[in-house]
């Protein structure tokens, strides 16, 4: 077969029937026999999409994280094309796939040591700094490009034209992108397709703990890749570092191919479906890898002495076990094709993060929602968009009996747990119970069930009318402090420093009859005393009867009257009455009885020490699941989701770092024209988001609820003072231009205004 260039040359690879015992015929498909291995196809694929787009122009270069087969195919195609190629890698290379590389032209860059979340996550940081570096550099993204499954449309169109339809295909995963491209493609012809992912123990695929020392290569990940598509797949089996390794030797000892652990994988969970197979079965699997980058481990004796591989178990079948138990041995589980529904989401900070979050899981999220167009970043999310009436509880009840194989019921919205948890609980589905989150909801039954557990929480009234104001101030004493009974986001919370003010903001309380998602609200304000002292909230999760503190968070609030937090610092630095402070919000939650998930306390602590402000029967807002992501690794998002759909939790972790966020806020008001200093604050060290949220023309001013901040900043650090100093460093590095509403005038620059 003639081709004009080595990039011509990529694809086309043969398929051969193994030789196999019983009537089931096994096919491999050879990708090993492309010029450098399987993503040769993807290399292709992206680079010339991109120089067609103009992302990539002419010779730029081309960054990208890779261990092995993709560096390769992008050396190949990058050099031939005329683009400089450097690969972020690790110590784990071979030395075969290094010197292919070096030999290629290509600059490669190895990091020295693993980060907090294991190899991928230190090259991916280097990769970042490679960027900043290489002004114009094209970046493949190869964990979630979706050219990449695309790039395998091919592969299963050489299939079907040598063998036909195809009953079960078999494939290892790593970024995800063959086995869901080339499934999604032979579907078209074979709707029914069984398809069957190979995964390593210690990979998180599949709901699996991370060991980031296992020894395959090629397949499995630490990080959870977008072009990962569970719902393509019907079943995961893992094998262990000695399973993986022995299967490869048989492939080359009776089949006669020499590969890697990944085509040794996907080999031997083919053997392992022969015997559960029809007569006649057709079965294909990608073998991606050549043996050769192997040589001096798994074909080595020595190797195996050396780490000990014996030791491990090894099974010569698999061993069903329910999805999401951890594995040690060749196992296997069916992938349940489940639905995760949320009924609408939080318009800032973790909500549109939640609907990826639950592809991550291998659970498949459904929206509903009445007005899609309230969320940014909808689009992009992998999410079904049902539009529905979210306040009819029994219509939505009605529309959910229709849809198949729910996981659960769940929302990142403050105003939907209710409605979220009467669905779960009517469904027989993960969830709390509806009548704890209703007491949350509720502030004045929330300070009624606190009042008869002793607890500690501000002298407070329910009022219902106006003349109710005089005595409810008489009670809670000057300031006070008045607000809606169901709200969110601090909407309508204000200090009140005398009883006219009280009145006045009482009236126009009671005057709300409907929230900003259109439900009707209770006629009954709160007027409570006004606490001085620090506020910080607990952050908590629930599970098996028993409430894990996460940790307790240092909360930054802006000028009075309002009570806007414009900070949040976690870990909180260890207090006195810290212990006190984690006690509290235990003995708070049985009090309403919640006990299940994640909740998130609001306390101040006064002289007399901590008090009760609020309990919400949801994740903490504000980014603080980011922050507590960065200071101890703990994915609280994720968590969440397995809680709401049934699948096991991980352990919490302690904090080994601190982080903190500050949101951005203007004391002007007017037009928002731009800020500067954006893309310089975020590449300062440290800094791991710079977010704006409001819009170039919006209408802006001084915020009185959490409506009205326009951005943030995210920063890490070894100590509270650090993350400050970064922060602080971020923050003089921007400024907000807009145009005061009084006369229309262009204002100088304002620099962000958010308090210590």
């Amino acid at each position: 077969m003639r081709f004009d260039s080595m990039v011509d040359a990529i694809g086309h690879t043969p398929l051969v029937r193994l030789r196999a015992s019983g009537d089931v015929q096994l096919f491999a498909k050879l990708e090993l026999q492309n010029p450098y291995g399987m993503k040769d196809r993807v290399a292709r694929e992206v680079v010339l999409a991109a120089r067609e787009s103009g992302e990539l122009a002419p010779g730029a270069p081309i960054v990208e994280s890779s261990s092995g087969t993709l560096a390769l195919g992008l050396a190949l195609v990058g050099t031939v094309l005329g683009h400089p190629v450097h690969i972020v890698t690790d110590p784990r290379i071979d030395p075969i796939t290094l010197a292919k590389l070096r030999s290629l032209g290509c600059v490669v860059h190895v990091v020295p040591a693993m980060a907090r979340h294991g190899w991928q996550s230190a090259r991916l940081e280097r990769l970042a700094e490679l960027r900043r570096e290489l002004p114009g550099a094209y970046w493949p993204q190869q964990y979630g490009n979706p050219l990449n499954p695309r790039a395998y449309q091919a592969l299963a169109r050489e299939i079907i034209t040598d063998l036909g339809p195809v009953d079960v295909l078999v494939g290892s995963v790593g970024s995800g992108g063959s086995l869901c491209g080339a499934a999604r493609a032979l579907r078209a012809y074979r709707p029914q397709l069984r398809v069957v992912a190979v995964d390593c123990v210690g990979s998180v695929l599949f709901g699996q703990p991370d060991l980031p020392r296992r020894r395959q290569s090629g397949l499995g990940n630490s990080l959870h890749p977008e072009n990962l598509d569970h719902t393509v797949i019907d079943e995961v089996h893992w094998l262990n570092d000695r399973e993986a390794f022995a299967a490869t030797r048989d492939l080359a000892r009776e089949q006669g191919i020499f590969a890697g652990n990944s085509a040794g994988s996907v080999y031997q969970v083919m053997r392992g479906l022969t015997g559960l197979l029809a007569p006649g079965t057709r079965v294909v699997g990608i073998l991606p890898d050549r043996g050769d980058r192997y040589a001096e481990n798994l074909y080595d004796d020595g190797y195996w002495a050396e780490q000990k591989l014996d030791d491990l178990p090894l099974a010569t079948e698999p061993v069903q076990v329910p999805y999401g138990s951890r594995v040690t041995s060749w196992s296997y589980a069916p992938v349940p094709p489940r639905e995760l529904i949320f009924v609408e989401s939080n318009t800032t900070g973790t909500g549109m993060l939640a609907l990826h979050q639950a592809v991550r899981l291998g659970l498949r999220p459904v929206l509903l929602t009445h007005r899609p167009g309230r969320y940014r970043g909808l689009p992009e999310t992998p999410a079904e968009v049902v539009e529905c009436d979210t306040n009819d509880v029994d219509a939505l009840r009605a529309l959910l009996s229709r849809r198949r194989s729910l996981a659960g019921v769940t929302t990142t919205s403050e105003f939907y747990l209710e409605t979220a948890a009467t669905l779960a609980n009517g469904l027989g589905l993960p969830g709390s119970s509806a009548d704890a989150v209703a007491a949350c909801r509720d502030k004045a039954r929330t300070r009624d069930l606190l009042s008869r557990a002793g607890l500690p929480q501000p002298r407070y009234s329910v009022v219902r009318t106006p003349h109710e104001v005089a005595a409810a101030v008489a009670r809670a004493g000057l300031p006070c402090v008045v607000k809606p009974t169901g709200d969110s986001a601090s909407t309508g919370v204000r200090l009140c420093r005398t009883e006219a003010e009280a009145q006045a903001q009482v009236a126009a309380l009671l005057a709300v009859t409907v929230n900003v998602r259109g439900q009707v609200v209770a006629p009954a304000v709160l007027v409570e005393q006004y606490l001085r002292g620090a506020e910080v909230s607990v952050e908590t999760f629930a599970a098996d009867g028993r409430v894990e503190v996460v940790g307790i968070t240092d909360k930054s609030i802006g000028p009075e009257p309002y009570f806007v937090e414009t900070g949040h610092l976690f870990p909180a630095p260890e207090r006195p009455e810290s212990e006190a402070v984690r006690r509290t919000a235990r003995s708070a939650l049985a009090a309403v009885g919640l006990a299940h998930g994640a909740a998130h306390v609001e306390m101040r602590l006064t002289e007399a020490g901590p008090v009760v402000v609020e309990i919400n029967a949801r994740l903490a807002g504000g980014m603080i699941p980011e922050l507590i992501r960065l200071a101890t690794g703990l994915n609280l998002v994720q968590r969440q989701l397995r809680a709401a759909s049934g699948l096991p939790l991980e352990p919490l972790a302690p904090a080994t770092r601190y982080a903190g966020i500050r949101f951005l806020t203007t004391a002007t008001t007017g037009v928002l024209h731009a800020v500067d200093g954006v893309e310089e604050a975020a590449a300062l060290p440290g800094v791991h988001d710079v977010t704006v949220t409001a819009p170039v023309g919006a209408a802006v001013g001084p915020a009185t609820d959490a409506y009205g901040r326009l951005g943030w900043v995210i920063a890490d650090g070894d100590s509270p003072e650090q993350v400050r100093a970064r922060l602080d460093q971020a923050l003089a590095r921007m400024a907000l231009d807009v145009t005061p509403a009084s006369d229309g005038t262009a204002a100088a620059d304002e620099k962000v205004t958010v308090p210590a």
